[in-house]
């Protein structure tokens, strides 16, 4: 079951703006309008997506994203949801594939395996959204309660971000740095890499 802290992170990005990397990615896509959400939260980006005339292929780890978004788009036969972790999920065929703050939890030894399966679902053509944590985030440190959050954080730096697109035109790398209060109300650095991207066909 996830902590009272995770609970409210879902309350506080259900209606959040959508990201300028998504708006993005959706106008980059031309093609077949199918979405796969990885790590699907309260659903905003899967609003946002279906108000764009996508369907959309969802998934998360967390029993309450699912049951909140079961809730939230019970009656829209273009959502489909799954309860599964990033390297269990069967991905569909997509033309755009959106990993937003959830490449974050991946276990570092499952991580190369779980690019390889989105990659591969991923059309010729595809955009591909994600972002990354980096090296100097707050939640790669010591300080990091894994207790209340999520046990595994996959930190990646520059370097290695830019190494995962050898075979996609990046159209958006974008290094977010920013220090102020996590939801928990203590200080917190962020350190993001957010990538829009378009596979070679």
């Amino acid at each position: 079951m996830p902590s009272n802290e995770i609970s409210t992170y879902y309350d506080d990005s259900e209606s959040r703006e959508t990201r300028p990397e998504l708006r993005l990615a959706t106008n980059l896509v031309n093609g077949p309008k199918v979405a796969i959400d990885c790590g699907c939260g309260a659903g905003s980006d899967i609003a946002f997506l279906r108000a764009n005339d996508f369907t959309v292929h969802a998934f998360d780890i967390e029993e309450e994203a699912i049951i909140r978004c079961a809730s939230r788009f019970e009656r829209d036969e273009n959502v489909f949801l799954s309860r599964s972790s990033f390297l269990d999920y069967s991905y569909p065929s997509a033309s755009l594939i959106v990993a937003d703050a959830s490449l974050f939890f991946c276990r570092e030894n499952e991580f190369s395996e779980i690019w390889s399966k989105m990659n591969q679902a991923l059309l010729p053509c595809g955009v591909i959204s994600v972002s990354f944590l980096g090296p100097d985030d707050t939640m790669a440190g010591p300080l990091y309660d894994k207790e209340k959050y999520w046990p595994h954080v996959l930190a990646l730096t520059k370097g290695q971000v830019e190494s995962l697109f050898l075979d996609y035109k990046i159209e958006s790398f974008t290094e977010h740095t920013t220090s102020g209060t996590g939801p928990d109300g203590k200080p917190h650095h962020w350190h993001i890499f957010s990538v829009v991207a378009v596979k070679f066909p």
